[in-house]
């Protein structure tokens, strides 16, 4: 065994060993945890954001692309909201022991389930420094230990907010190998890490698609998957159109390199023309290439002829994808067959129709009249996420708190036999 084998083994195993205590840590020491981080956090800012130049003056240099260096970028307000994920997260209810169903059987067992903490998570992640945060504070006050492997390309920031984090667990009387952080390991030891079934409870990758297919072909334990983001917004004929261009307009615009992005626009026939008028001069004026197919390219001179690729493809960019569809059953059909089971609006005022979709669309995050921008853990109230699911398993969509516990019967009774 290689010392950097040995050194993977003794971090999975000091997570593990950390996993017990952190389950039964009182609720008000969980919480009051993460509020201690928020506050270290807000004092330490020109250090984080000092860290984070480093890294980013060094993806520049190594040519990393723009969609990833804005993924990797820490600003002001990027700091204001972990901040506010924090407080929020502490104040959320404690998830540990909740009881989500209670019987009381004809023998007179009283019959429980219970959310208890899975124990050891493994997050493996690609720039995004902020998830540091978010996945300890999410995995901590949870009641489970992490292991969280970001990038190369955010070692210096991760590095810092990983020590913001010990320092804060010792100083509230908690093993700070509850939160281990490791950047530059190599491919192999991440494969030995992926088999140390024993230690680790769960991995989550976030990240590319390579990525993903990695860990999903090497992990021995559990996995929660999210491969693609391919997010569609449906123009239903009964729509606001006012409110669809804004709507469509952001969805790209507001942060294009991001999961829940919009990529493909799918239009009814009656209203495509009055549409694409009112669409055109938002889509050349915020500088979004559309690649649309040829009834849409006849009403928008300035898109480009959509290829079969087209369909299905996750930009991460300024690009967007947009057809004409005949009817609802045409517009399900396509999101069935290009979909990746992540985010789809409609944008309808026909309330039979809005439900008619809700029901048939399948994805972790169907929205009506909203943007789909809007599947997000932090926008959907729940503090922070660890990820998007997209694998029809316990958690689907975004993972918060209840997405890392997992239900278990408790059984009461006063002598019962059987």
């Amino acid at each position: 065994m290689t010392t950097a084998e040995r050194t993977i083994t003794n971090i999975a195993k000091a997570a593990r060993a950390a996993s017990n205590p952190v389950a039964v840590l009182e609720d008000e020491t969980r919480a009051g945890v993460l509020r201690a981080l928020a506050e270290k956090l807000d004092a330490n800012r020109e250090r984080v954001l000092a860290a984070n130049a480093e890294d980013l003056n060094e993806a520049e240099k190594n040519g990393i692309d723009t969609p990833k260096l804005k993924r990797l970028r820490l600003e002001e307000n990027s700091i204001d909201q972990l901040i506010s994920g924090l407080n929020q997260i502490a104040k959320a209810p404690d998830p540990v022991g909740q009881v989500t169903r209670e019987q009381t059987l004809e023998n007179g067992l009283l019959v429980q389930r219970q959310r208890t903490p899975l124990g050891v998570i493994a997050m493996i992640y690609e720039a995004r420094p902020g998830v540091t945060v978010d996945a300890f504070a999410l995995c901590f006050r949870s009641g489970n230990a992490c292991i969280l492997k970001g990038g190369r390309e955010a070692s210096r920031s991760n590095a810092m907010l990983a020590e913001l984090i010990r320092d804060t667990l010792t100083e509230h009387g908690v093993n700070a190998d509850a939160m281990q952080s490791i950047c530059d390991i190599s491919r192999d030891e991440v494969r030995t890490m992926l088999s140390m079934s024993d230690e680790i409870d769960l991995v989550i990758p976030r990240g590319g698609e390579n990525l993903i297919r990695f860990v999903d072909e090497h992990a021995r334990m559990p996995t929660v998957l999210h491969y693609k983001g391919v997010c569609h917004i449906y123009v239903d004929e009964d729509a606001d159109l006012d409110q669809a261009v804004e709507i469509i307009t952001t969805a790209k615009t507001s942060n294009p390199a991001t999961c829940n992005t919009v990529e493909c626009l799918l239009i009814h026939e009656a209203i495509a023309e009055q549409l694409s008028t009112m669409l055109a001069p938002r889509i050349d004026e915020a500088g979004i290439e559309l690649r649309a197919d040829e009834t849409i390219r006849a009403l928008i001179p300035s898109s480009r002829p959509a290829s079969d690729d087209d369909w299905g493809a996750e930009y991460l960019d300024l690009i967007l994808a947009a057809r004409v569809v005949g009817s609802i059953d045409e517009a399900v059909s396509h999101i069935e067959r290009f979909g990746s089971d992540h985010t789809e609006a409609i944008l309808t005022q026909n309330q039979h129709t809005a439900d008619d979709f809700c029901r048939r669309v399948r994805s972790s995050c169907v929205l009506v009249n909203a943007s789909t921008r809007f599947n997000d853990g932090f926008q959907l109230g729940l503090g922070a996420e660890l990820g998007i699911s997209t694998s029809r398993v316990h958690a689907y969509g975004p993972m918060g708190l209840e997405g890392l516990t997992i239900e278990r019967w408790v059984v009461r009774g006063d002598g019962q036999t059987r």
